[in-house]
């Protein structure tokens, strides 16, 4: 079954997470620049449409990603991640 925010079937077509492959292609300033802009976006979207509480998701999804990100940048770790409150089933 396809999970439509943490991996949607069509984000990985061509062996890669689509998300992997873009911050490989940016510099580490950039793909701060395109998570936060997704979390914005996700955030601006909420309850304009049916799946609000999916965007609402997604934007933590994309926090998530960039808090990683940071911490791997600055080699610090934070208090908790996206996935300690939605673990895969």
């Amino acid at each position: 079954m396809s999970d439509s925010v943490n991996s949607p079937a069509h984000y990985t077509a061509g062996g890669i997470e689509t998300i992997d492959f873009i911050q490989a292609k940016l510099t580490p300033a950039e793909f701060s620049g395109y998570c936060r802009g997704n979390i914005l976006k996700y955030l601006s979207r909420h309850g304009l449409k049916a799946a609000g509480v999916e965007d609402l998701k997604k934007a933590a999804w994309y926090l998530d990603r960039l808090i990683r990100h940071l911490e791997k940048e600055s080699g610090a770790r934070a208090i908790f991640h996206e996935q300690d409150f939605y673990p895969k089933e």
